[in-house]
């Protein structure tokens, strides 16, 4: 995401959307009322009467509107916006929709900027030139491809064949697996050269067969790749990668990468007592007390009224927000944790973390005392 241009009395910010990423965070920045313009095509209401609408000449405009719907394509790569008319060369008050895809400018009028829309106009700002990581989770019978950009997990294939008699020389059984390994050698070659690493995953040995014909056959490729071990893979296996952080350097830049890896150290948290938070009341307490390493919220949290204090804090506070995707596990996960929680640097409830207190430590948050 670039900015082009930002006026500070009206508000109004024009942005170029560069990436897949980009169009998720435009469609969770632009809220119900606000004014949303860009260049778009719309029939000319000067043709002939004695013309038929659809066959009326469609001219390229600038129009602004004012959102009232905003929906999210991810598969397609693009963004909508409907709502009706404010600023045009003609039909004001008329409903229109506005299609932004990557490489389009659009301005948004944004008089007041909440801490979530600040973290996703920095993290946008940041993330020019976000890298490609081709994912590969593989073993006999059973492999899935992904691509990876920023927040987008694209999938490209899932490879799922019964192989013969694996287990014994010759015969179907050798067939069966060189076509096998053909075949995600096709798609890695395919898709290899636009990604700037490929990461091999696998619980067993295919992972290193696969490298090895890689390196026979397309040595700077090769050079491209990690391999790295996974009990699971397949969908299972991406997963487990993302969230064991066993890929960090390969994946770094990658902000799904980071979601999935930062909602795991959450659950760890959790799981040893008194290092994480979850829930508004809990985070909001832990805010206050200024324990707050990082704060997840996710992303339909953001078009609410309740958490915007506690991020307002946080920010002011210094505190690193990241707004997770509800698509993929780690949303799911931070769903079923009350959309809003935090890792913790300290035990804020403890007795010595107390400040001024004369009696004894303060309440558990989770016994409702």
């Amino acid at each position: 995401m670039r900015l082009l241009h930002r006026d500070a009395t009206t508000g109004r910010y024009r942005l170029r959307l560069e990436t897949p990423s980009d169009l998720w965070r435009i469609a969770r920045l632009i809220r119900p009322g606000e004014a949303v313009g860009a260049s778009t095509t719309r029939r000319d209401p000067e043709a002939p009467a004695d013309v038929a609408g659809a066959e009326r000449t469609r001219r390229r405009i600038f129009l602004v509107v004012r959102a009232e719907q905003v929906e999210f394509h991810g598969f397609s790569r693009h963004v909508r916006v409907s709502g009706p008319i404010v600023e045009g060369p003609f039909d004001i008050g008329r409903h229109h929709t506005l299609d932004l895809g990557e490489g389009d400018e659009v301005v948004l009028e944004k008089p007041t900027l909440t801490a979530g829309d600040r973290t996703l106009l920095d993290e946008g700002l940041r993330g020019a030139g976000e890298p490609t990581i081709l994912v590969a989770s593989v073993d006999w019978g059973d492999s899935s491809i992904v691509r990876i950009r920023g927040r987008a997990i694209e999938p490209i294939a899932d490879v799922r064949r019964t192989i013969a008699g694996k287990r014994y020389e010759g015969g179907q059984g050798e067939k069966d697996r060189s076509a096998y390994v053909d075949e995600l050698l096709h798609l890695l070659r395919r898709e290899g050269p636009a990604a700037t690493a490929i990461v091999v995953s696998g619980p067993g040995f295919l992972k290193e067969e696969v490298r090895e014909r890689l390196a026979e056959t397309d040595p700077p490729l090769a050079r491209k790749l990690q391999l790295i071990s996974t009990a699971e893979a397949g969908r299972v296996g991406v997963d487990e990668l993302l969230r064991s952080g066993k890929a960090t350097e390969a994946l770094r830049g990658s902000v799904a990468a980071e979601e999935a890896e930062v909602v795991e150290r959450l659950i760890r948290g959790l799981a040893s007592g008194r290092r994480a938070a979850v829930g508004l009341e809990e985070v909001t307490a832990a805010v206050e007390a200024g324990a707050v390493e990082t704060l997840l919220v996710s992303e339909t949290l953001l078009g609410e009224p309740a958490p915007v204090s506690v991020l307002d804090q946080a920010r002011a506070g210094r505190v690193r927000i990241l707004i997770v995707r509800d698509e993929g596990e780690a949303g799911r996960r931070l769903q079923g944790l009350g959309r809003i929680a935090a890792i913790l640097r300290y035990d804020w409830t403890a007795p010595e973390r107390v400040t001024g207190s004369t009696g004894g430590s303060r309440a558990d948050p989770r016994s409702g005392a």
